[in-house]
Formats: C-alpha cells, sequence, structure tokens
C-alpha cells in the first residue's frame, strides 16, 4: 500500500489509496481509494500491474466507509458502528440535531470520519412523535400573576419550562405537556389560570410500620387467629355435609317409593297373564305323529286343583 501511494504520488494523481484487498489465489488486487473529484487511473493501473504483476481494480469509498474499514473507538466508549454492523450509509443531516434539542457545535457532532454522526438517525422517528405531545413553541402562556415564554423542553420527558422573559430565564416553572395544553385551551376560552403549577393534592398519610415486630412476643398472634379461622371453616363445612344427609335419605326412600309403586301394575298383570296361560290349552303340545297332545278335562281339574293348594 505505501508503494502504491509513492507510485499515485509520483503520478501527479489527486487521490489517496487507503486499502489493499488480495483474493484467495492471489491472481487479483482491489485498491481502495478516496478522491474529490473524479480521477484518471489508467496510466496508474499499467504502472501497478507492472509493479506487483496482478490484475489490478480499483474502487473510490467515502469518508464513513474509510472509517469502518480502518475501525476505532467511538465517543460513547464502543466500537465504531460502520466497523461492526453498519452495510448501508444514510445521509444525517443537522434538522435529525434539532429535532433532538442537540447544540449545533461541529467538535461533538462529527465522528471519527469527520462527518455527522450515522447514531443521529437512530431515535429521530421516537423524537419526532414524542414532539407532537407537546405544544408550539411560539405559544405564549398567559396567567394571573403575567405572560410566560417557552424557554426550553425535555421532549422525551414530556416537560417544559418557561421564563417570564423572552431572553433569558427568569423565574423558570416546569410543567408538563397535558398542563400546558390545559392552559392554552383555557386562555382561549378567555379564563386565565392563578399560575401554571397545578394545585397539589394531599397525600394520603402513611400507615406506620413497626421494624420491631419481629422481636415482640405477640407476633405470633395473627397466625394463630388465622388457623382459628381455618378450623371454625372446616367445623362450619363439616356442619353443613351432617344437615344434607337426612335430606338426601329422605330423597332416597322417595326414589325407592316411586319404583315400587310403578312397579305394582306391572307385576299384577303378568300374574294375570301368567293364569290365563294356566286355563288355556297349549296349541303346541304335539305326539310322535304330530298330533297335536291336548289334555283331558279330568287331568286339567287336577292341575287347577294342585295350584290352589300351593
Amino acid at each position: 500500500m505505501i508503494k502504491a501511494r509513492q507510485i499515485a504520488a509520483k503520478l501527479n494523481l489527486n487521490m489517496k489509496i487507503e486499502d489493499v484487498e488480495y483474493q484467495g489465489d492471489g491472481n487479483k488486487a482491489i485498491f481502495y481509494y478516496i478522491a474529490d473529484e473524479r480521477v484518471d487511473f489508467r496510466q496508474l493501473i499499467k504502472v501497478l500491474a507492472e509493479a506487483f504483476r496482478v490484475r489490478i481494480e480499483m474502487k473510490q469509498i467515502g469518508a464513513r466507509q474509510e472509517a469502518g474499514r480502518i475501525g476505532g473507538i467511538g465517543p460513547c466508549g464502543r466500537e465504531l458502528c460502520c466497523a461492526t454492523w453498519m452495510t448501508s450509509f444514510v445521509s444525517v443531516s443537522t434538522s435529525a440535531a434539532r429535532f433532538q434539542d442537540i447544540s449545533l457545535n461541529p467538535q461533538k457532532l462529527a465522528g471519527q470520519c469527520a462527518k455527522l454522526k450515522c447514531c443521529m438517525n437512530y431515535e429521530v422517528d421516537s423524537y419526532v412523535e414524542a414532539q407532537k405531545k407537546l405544544p408550539s413553541r411560539e405559544i405564549e402562556l398567559e396567567t394571573k400573576d403575567g405572560t410566560y415564554y417557552f424557554f426550553k423542553a425535555d421532549i422525551m420527558a414530556n416537560q417544559i419550562s418557561y421564563s417570564t422573559d423572552k431572553n433569558f430565564p427568569a423565574n423558570l416553572i416546569t410543567i408538563s405537556g397535558r398542563r400546558a395544553f390545559e392552559i392554552i385551551s383555557m386562555n382561549r376560552k378567555g379564563v386565565k389560570p392563578d399560575t401554571l403549577i397545578e394545585s397539589e393534592r394531599k397525600p394520603e398519610p402513611k400507615k406506620p410500620i413497626d421494624l420491631l415486630e419481629q422481636e415482640s412476643l405477640t407476633r405470633f398472634d395473627k397466625r394463630h387467629g388465622s388457623s382459628d379461622n381455618t378450623s371454625n371453616n372446616s367445623q362450619n363445612r363439616k356442619k353443613k355435609k351432617s344437615n344434607n344427609r337426612p335430606q338426601q335419605a329422605q330423597m332416597r326412600n322417595e326414589k325407592e317409593n316411586s319404583r315400587v309403586q310403578a312397579q305394582a301394575p306391572n307385576d299384577a298383570q303378568q300374574v294375570k297373564e301368567e293364569q290365563g296361560s294356566h286355563n288355556k290349552p297349549n296349541r303346541n303340545n304335539r305326539d310322535r305323529n304330530g298330533r297335536r297332545n291336548f289334555p283331558r278335562p279330568q287331568e286339567r281339574n287336577k292341575k287347577d286343583d294342585q295350584q290352589v293348594k300351593e
């Protein structure tokens, strides 16, 4: 790289060679350079090819890419973003600093590449959204005490400081954005509040805490009380269960009686059917020859007498 810089200086080329990369096979070398204007480096490529015996490729990079290739530590104490994870470099303008209320000091806004810091774009969107919740800086707040002018604002905390003088801080009062919108709406209606500060609400008194409670002799009383309550609850549950038992037994008896009453007419009908079947001859009784075998009338009377005796 030093030799390439010397060759570029001999050819009077307005360029700065920053880095050189070789391919894995060693047949090609890429030279990264920085230049403000267009440079005719055709003669430079011929001289470099003769000197290094490889194919030469020239690539122009910007100041941000140069800082990324060199590396370093930023003012935040961490490694440069362009040297670690950033691949696409978006242009940064001073409007990002204005949205975030950053002082326009070039020494603080510039990074290692002598350009505006890339990190100024990271939180611009959140600042723009938070600034919508604050009133305009040109609006004046009128109270019975006097007129207050905008002095400064903490955008992310949603706090605004007002002064009684336009040019320098005097009698500064800091209020929230919600309170500022309330006063603006009151002024539009022709009402002036007494002061910018809201009326203070009396906080509720806190109960005293006994730090020596652990060493007191009655520290276990609460636990005993809680155990008594649990025992009483269990006894009440048992009583409820015992009171429910006779009701359950009564319900069971009623169900059994209803079943017996439902089965009684069915049993009586079955008895009648059996008696009728005894009186009727059995038509299916047949002998070996296939003839029907009917009982004689005397045998029928004997069977009926036996059934009556039984």
